[in-house]
């Protein structure tokens, strides 16, 4: 569970509920059936408009990841790796061929396949690397998806407070229904600003940072497998692969001064 999503989620409602309140609006400000239906299915609507429903239907499936990102370990491949690359030194490639049954995910099995498979180094590089942009570009794809509902969302926001206030002008001759006309105009207004500030686009960010990081972790592989089929050193390998992380530099850097 990533509670910095729950915490930021729980603390965006918190600033809305208790500002409405404090500002006199009362719950009621933030409660309108027209502006959810104009903001909420409009955004919907627009980003099914313009989005291919593969991209889509990744997108939303996605958003899983905010509260459960897919499990990455580096520091635990890191150590796999070399000891791959030790038992290749001492047996050969086939003697990793007992651990291919250990690994889940697909793309280390595929991975690890090519090198028992006694695939030549460049051609484990090319085939690989040309997986992970196309996984990545993808999946930015549907990341996108959060940040194109953060656009359309406040501009459906002011089309909502503008038809609100169509309905407001038709009841001039009313005196009592124009205040609360104009205060369900403007919660459209609301929905659309507050929706694209504290959700869709934070998250939008967030879901591209959790798609690099794991083409990170998956350039790491790609670069400690080919270091292993070269049958490079396994201190070597270590050393090279713990550069790809800047928690594994900040850890070293604060030994480093321990000991000095």
């Amino acid at each position: 569970m990533d509670f910095m999503t729950v915490g930021g989620l729980v603390l965006a409602f918190v600033a809305l509920i208790v500002g409405s309140i404090l500002k006199g609006a009362g719950l009621s400000g933030l409660v309108g059936g027209a502006a959810l239906m104009i903001v909420f299915v409009g955004t919907f609507a627009s980003v099914m408009s313009h989005t291919p429903g593969v991209v889509l239907k990744r997108g939303l499936k996605m958003g899983g990841w905010l509260f459960k990102p897919p499990h990455q370990d580096p520091g635990a491949l890191v150590g796999k790796m070399v000891e791959w690359s030790r038992i290749a030194r001492k047996d050969g490639l086939m003697g990793l061929e007992d651990h291919l049954t250990e690994e889940k995910d697909p793309f280390i099995l595929k991975g690890m396949q090519m090198l028992v498979d006694g695939g030549e180094p460049e051609n484990i590089r090319t085939v690989l690397e040309m997986e992970i942009e196309t996984a990545e570009e993808f999946d930015t794809a549907g990341a996108k998806i959060w940040e194109s509902m953060g656009i359309y969302a406040p501009t459906l926001g002011i089309v909502g407070a503008v038809l609100g206030l169509m309905a407001v002008m038709s009841n001039l001759a009313d005196p009592s229904k124009l205040g609360p006309g104009i205060a369900a105009a403007f919660t459209a207004t609301i929905y659309g600003i507050a929706s694209a500030n504290l959700f869709f686009l934070p998250y939008g960010n967030k879901l591209k940072y959790i798609v690099k990081e794991q083409a990170k972790i998956r350039t790491m592989f790609v670069e400690g497998l080919v270091a292993i089929a070269q049958g490079e050193n396994p201190r070597n390998i270590e050393a090279r692969l713990q550069g790809y992380f800047i928690a594994n530099l900040a850890k070293k850097g604060k030994d480093d001064g321990k000991k000095a």
